[in-house]
Parts: C-alpha cells; structure tokens; sequence
C-alpha cells in the first residue's frame, strides 16, 4: 500500500522549517487580544520585541514575552545561534478551544459566557 515510506520521511525531514520558534498552547486569553500586541513586534529585532513588550500594558504582553524567551531560548541552545542576529520572522495567534458556560438572566432565561483561548506561535530567523 505506502510505498517509498522512508524517501517519503526523509523528503518530509528535509522540507521542513529549519527557524528557531515556540508555540504555546491553550493560552486563557482570547485570540483577538494576543493579534494586538503580536502586530506591535511582528518584523522587530529580538531586543526591540522585548522592551516593547515589556512596557505594553496589555494582559497579553506577559505570555508573549514569556514565548518570546522561549524561542529565543530554542535558538541558542538547539540551533547555536546568535541573539544579537535573531529578528521576528512570524507571529501569529490561533483559536483554541473556547469554554462555554451560562449566565442565569431574568425570567429563567441563560445567557452564554464563552471564555476563549488561543494558541500562539512565534518563529524566529536570522537577520542578514
């Protein structure tokens, strides 16, 4: 039935992503939120991201900056490059499952709190 299983392997190793990144996962806050500050240091060197990130009084800077170390993290230690180099290629934030519970309203009616989540990605590459 699969033939080539392994070539096929190999190509799929080779075609994918080399840049450094970092995801987070079921982040508890909405994902129109987390775009805001994502925009504000899509493009930006890796220290410029920080200190914008730093003095952004939005809840969502706290876990992006939190990511942002992380993939800064992942290309010292895994890919052995250099911070200074580094730039944000892309950002970009996901819908993650959304937690659905119910308000009680006047005259037995309910009304639905949907409580959002979102999942974040942060790929890094070098500056040339």
């Amino acid at each position: 039935m699969a033939t080539r299983e392994k070539e096929k392997a190999a190509a799929r190793k080779e075609a994918r992503d080399r840049r450094p990144r970092a995801v987070a996962k079921y982040i508890r806050i909405s994902s129109t939120k987390v775009r805001l500050v994502l925009d504000q240091i899509r493009g930006k060197n890796v220290n410029e991201a920080k200190a914008i990130l730093m003095n952004t009084p939005k809840s969502a800077s706290e876990p992006v900056l939190k990511l942002l170390n992380s993939a800064v993290a992942n290309a010292e230690n895994n890919l052995d490059m250099n911070r200074d180099d580094l730039f944000i290629a892309e950002t970009y934030a996901d819908e993650g499952p959304t937690l659905k519970r119910i308000r009680p309203r006047a005259q037995g009616r309910a009304f639905r709190i949907r409580k959002r989540s979102s999942h974040i990605t942060i790929i890094l590459d070098k500056a040339e």
